[in-house]
C-alpha cells in the first residue's frame, strides 16, 4: 500500500553536514519513505547559541543544531525548527508548535499521518497538530527506562496528556508497556516494536581485513564499546572490570568509541589502573561507513549500561554476527534471550562483568547463528510492523 505524505516530528535529526544525533530515527525514515510519496521531517529543538552550548552542562550536539540547515534527500524533506528555551516547559512547547504550524501552512501539504519520536517536545507538538489536521498520531517512546519512569512519576500532567491523546504508542521494549497501563493508558493503543539496524551496512565481514583497514593488531582479542561517554552508559564499571580481566590476561584490547563529558574522567581512571596499553579511548568522530568495520574487527561488543530502552548498538552487533555482553536492563534481555547470543550481567557489578568477559573470551561463538537471529531486527522488517500500524489507524 502506498500512502501520500508522512509527517515525522522528532528531537534532533542527522544532518548531511552536521551528523546530528538520532541516527535510529533517520534509518527508520529511510525505510518508511519507500511507502510514501513524500516524507516531511521536522526536528524541533532548543536553539542554544554557541557560547552557551559550549558549556559542559549542555548536551553534546546543541551547537550543531544551532547551525543546522534544512535539506532534502530522495523523497524526504528535513526542516529544523528551533526556539530559545527561555520559558517554562508548556510555553516552550507551544512556541515550537506555532512555528511548526506556520511552516506546514507555508508548505501547503496534506498529511496522512503524524509520527512523533520522544514524548517531549515532539509528542507535545504532534498532539497539538492533531487537533488542527485531524489525522492519526503515532508516538514512539525512545526514552531509556530511567528517563521514562521519571516522566511517569513527574507531577507534570503534560506527559499523561500526550500519551492519552496520541492514537498509538510504540515502546521500544515489552517490559515498559505495563508502566503505561498502571497510569491508565488504554492497553489497546500500546505496542512494543524494538529498534533495528540497516542490513546493507551491518553484516559479517572478514575480521582480518577489517583489522588491517583500521590498523588494529591481528594477534589480540578485541572488545569494543560504542556510545556517548556519560554516566548511564556505565563506562566506569567496564574499566573496573577490565582491571580484573587484565590481571589474568595480557592479550586483550578494549576500544571505547564515543565522545562526551566523561572523556577526561575515564582517561584518568584508565591511567590510575595502568591500563593505557589495554584500553583505548578512540574518540567519537568516526565516519558512519567505518562503524561496521569496527564491529567486524572485534571479538565481542560490551555494553555495561545502567539504563536503556533498547540500544541500537545491540542490533548492529547481532547483524554483524558478534556476541553481546551487556547489563540486564531495559529491553536488552528481551533480545539477548540465550547464551549463544551473548551474556547478561547486573548493572553496577563490575566483578560479574569481568567474569562474563572472561567467559566470553574463551567461548566459541557461532557467528552464523547470531547473524541469522539478528535478521528479524533489520529496519526493513521493523518498518513493515510500523506500516501495519499506519494502515490500521487510517482504515479506522
Amino acid at each position: 500500500m502506498k500512502f501520500d505524505n508522512l509527517l515525522v516530528i522528532t528531537t534532533y535529526y542527522p544532518h548531511q553536514k552536521n551528523n546530528l544525533t538520532g541516527i535510529f530515527v533517520k534509518r527508520q525514515v529511510d525505510e518508511l519513505k519507500k511507502h510514501f510519496n513524500k516524507v516531511f521531517v521536522i526536528a524541533v529543538n532548543p536553539k542554544i547559541p554557541p557560547p552557551i552550548s559550549s558549556l559542559k552542562i549542555v548536551p553534546k550536539g546543541t551547537k550543531d543544531i544551532y547551525y543546522a540547515e534544512n535539506y532534502s534527500h530522495d523523497n524526504v524533506e528535513v526542516y529544523f525548527v528551533k526556539a530559545l528555551p527561555l520559558f517554562y516547559r508548556n510555553y516552550f512547547g507551544k512556541i515550537l508548535f506555532l512555528k511548526v504550524k506556520n511552516l506546514l501552512e507555508k508548505l501547503d501539504v496534506n498529511i496522512d499521518i503524524i509520527h512523533a519520536h520522544f514524548t517531549w517536545p515532539a509528542g507535545f507538538v504532534a498532539t497539538q497538530l492533531k487537533t488542527i489536521f485531524n489525522v492519526p498520531v503515532v508516538l514512539t517512546v525512545h526514552e531509556n527506562r530511567e528517563w521514562l519512569l521519571d516522566e511517569i512519576k513527574s507531577r507534570s500532567k503534560i506527559f499523561g496528556r500526550i500519551w492519552n491523546e496520541v492514537d498509538k504508542i510504540i515502546r521500544v521494549n515489552q517490559i515498559d508497556l505495563a508502566e503505561f497501563v498502571k497510569i491508565g493508558i488504554n492497553e489497546s493503543k500500546l505496542i512494543a516494536i524494538p529498534n533495528g539496524y540497516p542490513k546493507d551496512s551491518f553484516k559479517p565481514l572478514n575480521q582480518r581485513k577489517c583489522r588491517e583497514a583500521l590498523d588494529l593488531p591481528l594477534d589480540q582479542k578485541i572488545l569494543i564499546n560504542i556510545g556517548t561517554l556519560e554516566k548511564k552508559k556505565g563506562h566506569k564499571y567496564l574499566i573496573e572490570a577490565m582491571k580484573i580481566v587484565c590481571e589474568k590476561r595480557n592479550d586483550i584490547l578494549l576500544y571505547i568509541i564515543g565522545h562526551g563529558h566523561l572523556m577526561n574522567e575515564l582517561s584518568k581512571l584508565i591511567k590510575k589502573h595502568n591500563l593505557q596499553n589495554n584500553i583505548i579511548l578512540a574518540g567519537g568522530n568516526k565516519p558512519s561507513e567505518e562503524i561496521p568495520i569496527w564491529y567486524n574487527a572485534s571479538d565481542i561488543f560490551v555494553l555495561p549500561s545502567l539504563s536503556e530502552g533498547n540500544p541500537t548498538v545491540m542490533f548492529e552487533s547481532l547483524g554483524c554476527g558478534k556476541p553481546f555482553i551487556a547489563s540486564n536492563v531495559g529491553g536488552i534481555p528481551e533480545i539477548i534471550i540465550n547464551d549463544k547470543l551473548g551474556l547478561l550481567v547486573e548493572p553496577y557489578d563490575w566483578k560479574q562483568l569481568a567474569e562474563s568477559i572472561k567467559v566470553g573470551l574463551d567461548k566459541k561463538w557461532d557467528s552464523n547463528y547470531i547473524q541469522e537471529y539478528g535478521k528479524q531486527f533489520t529496519w526493513e522488517h521493523i518498518a513493515k510492523n510500523i506500516i501495519n500500524i499506519y494502515e490500521e489507524l487510517l482504515q479506522n
